[in-house]
C-alpha cells in the first residue's frame, strides 16, 4: 500500500466569508476529523505548505491589478468581490498559502512518485485573469499546472475536473496552452454558465462533458469510460491534476446531481490507469458528511482499498 499526503495548514480555516456562507471553515474540519478516524489513517502523511514565494506563479496567470486589488481589499479589513465571493481581513494571505499548498502538492508527487491531496482552501477554478468568482481567488489548478510544466521531463500535464459546476476560470487560463489539458464534467445547465461541449480549446485540449440534472453514477461511469479516460489516456500526461470538487453529491445543496461518496473512488480508479502521478486538490463540495466521505472514498482507491 502506497503512502499518500495530505497538504494541509490550520490557517486554512482563517478564510473567513461569513457564519453562513456555504464554503466555511468547516468543510475542512469534517474532513480532517474523517481522515484522522480512518482505518487505514496511518498511510496518511501529513504535510504544512511551505511558506515559499508564489508573487511570480500568481502574476503569471492573474493580472497584477487583479491581486493587487485583492490585497488591499483584505488589507482594508475585507469586502465582497460579487454576490458569492467574499474577502476577510486574512483572505490574501490564505489564498496564497493555498496556492503554495498545491505548488508543493506538485512537487511531491513528482519527487515520489506517491500521490497528494492538497487540503486548502479558498477553491480556485473559478478565478480568471482578472477577478474572482465563485468563492474563488486564486486560479490553483492552473498555476500547479504551468508549474509543473517548470520541472524537468514534464511536458504534459492534464487537469481533471469532477467538480459539479464548470472550472471556467481553469479552462480561461489553459486552454491556449498545448502541454495542458483540461476535462470537465459538470452540471448543464448551472452556475456559471459555460463549458459547452462545443469548446475545445485551441489544440483540442478541452473536453467539456455537460451533464443533465439528475444524473447518477451510471451515467458518469459512461463518460468516464467513452470519453474520459480516451481523452486523458491520449494526451499522455505526465501530471494528472484532479480540480477534486465534491458537490455532485446528491446530499449537496447547491446542486442537482445524484452521485454518492463511493462514486468517487471509481473515478479515481478510473485514473489511475492513466498515469501513477496523480495530484488531488479540493474545490467544492457543501455537505460536510458528504464531503468527507466523498474524499475518503477518493483516498481509499487510490490507496488501493
Amino acid at each position: 500500500m502506497a503512502d499518500f499526503a495530505v497538504i494541509y495548514s490550520p490557517d486554512f480555516l482563517a478564510h473567513d466569508p461569513g457564519p453562513f456562507h456555504p464554503e466555511n471553515a468547516g468543510r475542512l474540519t469534517a474532513i480532517v476529523q474523517a481522515l484522522k478516524a480512518a482505518p487505514w489513517t496511518d498511510h496518511l502523511e501529513w504535510h504544512s505548505p511551505e511558506q515559499r514565494p508564489v508573487d511570480d506563479q500568481i502574476t503569471r496567470l492573474h493580472n497584477p491589478r487583479y491581486v493587487e486589488a485583492l490585497k488591499q481589499l483584505a488589507a482594508a479589513g475585507g469586502g465582497q468581490i460579487d454576490g458569492d465571493t467574499v474577502v476577510s481581513e486574512r483572505s490574501y494571505g490564505v489564498a496564497r498559502l493555498a496556492v503554495a499548498a498545491w505548488l508543493d502538492g506538485v512537487d511531491y508527487v513528482l519527487q515520489t512518485g506517491h500521490s497528494a491531496f492538497v487540503l486548502a482552501r479558498p477553491p480556485g477554478h473559478h478565478a480568471g485573469r482578472d477577478r474572482g468568482m465563485g468563492f474563488c481567488l486564486f486560479s490553483n489548478a492552473a498555476i500547479a499546472a504551468h508549474h509543473a510544466l517548470d520541472r524537468p521531463h514534464i511536458q504534459r500535464v492534464a487537469i481533471l475536473d469532477w467538480d459539479v459546476h464548470h472550472g471556467n476560470g481553469t479552462q480561461a487560463l489553459v486552454e491556449n496552452h498545448p502541454a495542458i489539458a483540461y476535462c470537465s464534467l459538470h452540471q448543464s445547465p448551472a452556475y456559471p454558465g459555460t463549458g459547452l461541449a462545443s469548446e475545445t480549446g485551441l489544440h483540442h485540449n478541452v473536453l467539456n462533458l455537460p451533464m443533465s440534472p439528475g444524473s447518477t453514477g451510471v451515467d458518469y461511469q459512461h463518460q468516464f469510460q467513452h470519453q474520459v479516460v480516451p481523452f486523458l489516456n491520449a494526451f499522455q500526461p505526465d501530471l494528472l491534476i484532479i480540480s477534486a470538487g465534491y458537490d455532485a453529491t446528491a446530499a449537496d445543496p447547491l446542486a442537482n446531481i445524484c452521485l454518492q461518496p463511493s462514486d468517487y473512488g471509481d473515478f479515481t480508479r478510473h485514473c489511475m490507469a492513466i498515469t501513477d502521478h496523480i495530484l488531488f486538490g479540493l474545490e467544492g463540495g457543501y455537505d460536510h458528511a458528504a464531503l468527507s466521505q466523498s474524499v475518503m472514498a477518493t483516498i481509499a482507491a487510490r490507496l488501493g482499498l
